[in-house]
């Protein structure tokens, strides 16, 4: 089994890749707009899912002159979708499979069945 190991990066190494303060970052922190992992020392280790969002959070802020409520607003609704994307993503490969086992049945029952004869029915009689 192949342990992938995900680069992690100190507060001054991020604000210094995205030319923010560092007190800026632990704003966002305390925002609860990311969780960097703490080592034993309680020092913080951004992931590079944390960069990314670190990243959309300062587009939206300086590019689009969203407020930190907005970015709030934003980030749920774009958990909440990726969450929804993910549910119908499990849910078509449940129907594909679904389907796929449904015509392998009909296609044993093909094979097995002797065809049946219809008899037209009349219009107008009774039984």
């Amino acid at each position: 089994m192949v342990v992938r190991r995900h680069k992690l990066y100190m507060i001054s190494v991020v604000s210094e890749m995205l030319g923010i303060h560092p007190q800026t970052l632990r704003l966002y922190e305390r925002e609860g707009f990311i969780k960097p992992q703490r080592t034993g020392g309680n020092t913080r280790l951004y992931s590079d899912d944390d960069v990314e969002k670190l990243e959309m959070i300062m587009r939206l802020t300086r590019e689009l002159g969203v407020n930190l409520a907005g970015v709030e607003v934003i980030l749920s609704m774009r958990e909440k979708m990726e969450q929804m994307q993910q549910e119908m993503e499990e849910t078509i490969m449940k129907l594909r499979d679904e389907l796929a086992r449904e015509v392998a049945r009909r296609e044993e029952n093909r094979n097995a069945l002797v065809p049946v004869r219809r008899i037209p029915v009349r219009r107008g009689e009774h039984s």
